[in-house]
This record gives C-alpha cells, structure tokens and sequence, in this order.
C-alpha cells in the first residue's frame, strides 16, 4: 500500500511541477514556433502515458495486493492485449514523430530570399562575415588564417574584398527578414544556439553547417555555445541585436571590409613619437611604467592590443565606471588622439620601445598559481604567457604584476568589462569570478612571474 502512495504522490508532484514550475522556455523571437508545439505534443503523449502507467500500477499494487487464501492466476500471454499494447503505443510514437519530420523539413529549407551571414566560433568567441554589395561571401581557407587574418579569407578572391568582417562578439539581424546563418568552427566543435530563436545547430571542424530562421521580435539576446568546447566553454557568448531596418543599416555602415583592412596604412613610429610625450610623463620614457603614478609598463606589448585599449578609453568604453579610479586619469590623455590614425602611430613607437624587464612586487604562491593559470588563463593567452592575438588575448609575462593583480580585481568587481561595446571584457571578467579572493589572485600572478 505504501509503494501504490508514493506513485499517486509522485504523479501529483510531477503534474503540481510541470504546471507551476517557473522554469520554461523563454518567450519565443523567431518563426519558429512549431518547435515549441512539438515539444508540447510530446509532452502531452508522454506525460499521459508517465500518469496512466504509474496510475495503473498504482491500482495493481492495491488491487492484486496479497491476500490471505487467495493464489495467483498466472497468464503467460494474451494476445489481444499485446496488439492493443503494440497499436497504441504505435499511434503515440507516430503522433509524436510525424510533426518532428515536418519541423524538419521546413527547417533544412532555405527561403529563396534569406539573408547570408556567416558565423564562425573559435575558443572562445564568435566573429561574423556578411556578404558586401556582390551578395557572394568570398573564399576562405583554413591555410590562410593567421593573427591578420582570422577568418581565413582568400586575397586572390575578388568576391571576397567587399565582404564586411565583423570581430566583435555581437551580430546584428533586421526584424522580420529570414536570414540563413553559415556556421564554421576554426578549432574544435561548437553549437550555435540562441534559446529565444529554438533553432540551433552544431559547427563541426572541417565542414560548414547552416541553420536558417526569420527573427520576430526585436531586442537583445544571448548567443550560447551548446557543445563542451574546453575550459572557457561557459564564457562563449555572444549577443545576437534584433532590430528595424534603419538602425540595421547605421549599424552595417560602422563596419568595415576586408578589403578595408588591406588598405589600412600601418603606423609611424616617427609621428607616433611626438604623440607618445604626453604619455611618457606618466608611464616612462621607455615606456618602463611608473607604480607611483599608477601608470603601466606599455613596452613589450602588441600594436594591436594597444590601439583597441586606448579606442576603448577614447571612446569612454574602458574609465568611465567611477570604481575605475585609474582608468578615469586615462581616459581624457586617449581623447587626445584624434583619430585611429593617431592611435595606430603612438602604438606603433610603443612597439618600437626595449621591452625591459619588469621588477616583481607582488607576493605569492607560485605552485598555487600554476594551477589557476593553467585551468584559466593559458588557453588563450599562451602555455608562457606570450598573448595569442587570434585570440584576442594580451600578453601577460612582462607586465606589471601588480597592475596585473589591480586589473584581475576590477574585472572580478565589475569595475572593468560590463560596458556593452567591451567585445571581450565580459569573458574576462566571468574568468576572473573564478579567482575566488585576493590570495588567488596574487598565486596567480606570482606564477606569471616565474613564467619562461
């Protein structure tokens, strides 16, 4: 009698759950509102079939209950049952495929006039391609990629100079129009999924794969990557922008070509020199950095992380959260530079400068830092520290330590990376939650001291 409660609780709990769980999905924003019927078919046939067999054996555990005199009737086989048992459960399992292969269908279906964007995920960020005015996505290769060109783009290939590339970790989708979307993975496989869109697909290695939808309601959303990618699986995310037309086409015209980036001039250090005076005041002749001024060591660092931090205090995207207290000082000095090409030519003396050894002021446990280094930091910012631009990652050995530790407190603070137009803060500042106090955050550091 027990068992047969407990199985009439646990169907009551189960349906009690179900219908007033505030776990759901989220608000649907895309065409594809058949997926969710689906799912709703299946759990209707399901949840019937989970209620009416635990019911059922719920009555046999009472009804067929041992009893004092009573013997058992034992019926090896009975036909008629096994054909209702078989033509029913038939029936469910066709009820809940038949709409699946429909869904299906319409989902490999490409409309005629979908948008092309191309998406391609690499540990652990996205970048976009969109086709230029010929309508044609250029030729890519997987030889080609290299820290200038991370998408792998074909320079013979006329069809790709016009194509607009797009670094930043967000993509932007007009309201209303379909939009196919190419997926490609650079490195290990990964899933492009947005939970309001319910279309996602897997990006394999070696192939490009596609998932197509037409987004219905305007707004931001979360891109996630739904396949176990590596130690940074969880800081891959993006942000997919659905909105009208007209802001569509401001946002499109911010961006720039491949075809752009081959024209772009590189900086000269001989202009860059005069700009740089206003910087050596704070951070050294030398470019050496100054602990009493707060001011960084800058020489050893590379050209491109240079140029995109000082656009970012320029821009008011990094210094002008009021817990950055150093970064509000830089902010007005970047303003000074009036366009890229100035930021690229004071990058471009920096590069020129002795990259000095920095003195060690931080103290801590190297051997604990190791392996919060290796389970954090190394993936993307090399086994020695080095910087891996293709991914986006700064040199670590050779920087200040304790600039170091003052930045890895900002980001796990939220005084640094929770500006929306920061591409790659937001990663770094899910990192640093991961170093759970001050001590963490010196071993690790300690450890970046000692690399090779």
């Amino acid at each position: 009698m027990t068992i047969a409660i407990v199985l009439v609780l646990l169907v009551l709990g189960s349906l009690i759950f179900h219908y007033l769980s505030p776990w759901y999905f989220t608000p649907i924003a895309s065409n594809w509102k058949g997926m969710d019927d689906t799912i709703e078919l299946t759990f209707a046939i399901t949840g019937l079939a989970f209620v009416a067999v635990n019911l059922f054996v719920a009555y046999c555990i009472v009804k067929f209950r041992a009893k004092q005199g009573v013997r058992a009737a034992y019926q090896p086989e009975n036909k008629k049952l096994e054909w209702w048992l078989i033509g029913v459960t038939t029936v469910g399992v066709a009820a809940m495929l038949a709409p699946g292969l429909i869904i299906w269908a319409n989902f490999v279906s490409v409309p005629a006039d979908a948008h092309l964007v191309e998406a391609v995920g690499q540990q652990w960020h996205w970048q976009y391609r969109l086709p230029g005015k010929d309508g044609k996505l250029g030729v890519v290769n997987a030889k080609h990629i290299n820290d200038a060109n991370p998408f792998g783009m074909d320079q013979a290939d006329a069809n790709g100079h016009d194509d607009i590339l797009i670094s930043s970790q967000e993509l932007h989708l007009q309201i209303g129009k379909p939009v196919k979307i190419l997926l490609r993975s650079i490195d290990v496989l990964h899933n492009f999924a947005v939970p309001q869109f319910r279309a996602k697909m897997d990006l394999v290695p070696g192939m490009v794969t596609y998932v197509w939808l037409t987004p219905t309601r305007a707004g931001k959303f979360d891109l996630l990557c739904n396949e176990l990618c590596g130690v940074g699986h969880f800081v891959m995310r993006g942000v997919v922008v659905v909105e009208e037309e007209a802001a569509y086409q401001t946002w499109l015209g911010r961006q720039t070509t491949f075809a752009d980036n081959l024209a772009k001039p590189s900086g000269d250090k001989i202009l860059g020199k005069t700009l740089y005076t206003a910087c050596a005041a704070c951070h050294g002749a030398q470019g050496e950095g100054n602990p009493l001024l707060h001011a960084p060591k800058l020489a050893g660092q590379g050209d491109w992380y240079l140029q995109r931090q000082l656009g970012y205090f320029k821009h008011g995207i990094r210094g002008s959260n009021d817990r950055d207290e150093y970064g509000k000082l830089m902010a007005p000095m970047a303003s000074m530079l009036v366009d890229d090409a100035a930021i690229a030519n004071v990058s471009a003396f920096i590069m020129s400068l002795p990259d000095t050894v920095a003195p060690t002021t931080v103290k801590g446990n190297a051997s604990n830092g190791k392996t919060l280094y290796v389970s954090t930091c190394a993936a993307c910012h090399g086994q020695s520290g080095q910087g891996v631009r293709l991914m986006q990652a700064p040199k670590l050995k050779g920087v200040n330590d304790w600039y170091l530790a003052t930045q890895l407190k900002n980001f796990k603070q939220g005084s640094r990376g929770g500006h929306p137009m920061d591409e790659y803060g937001p990663q770094m500042a899910l990192m640093a939650s991961i170093l759970k106090d001050e001590q963490a955050i010196n071993d690790l550091v300690a450890y970046i001291n000692v690399l090779p």
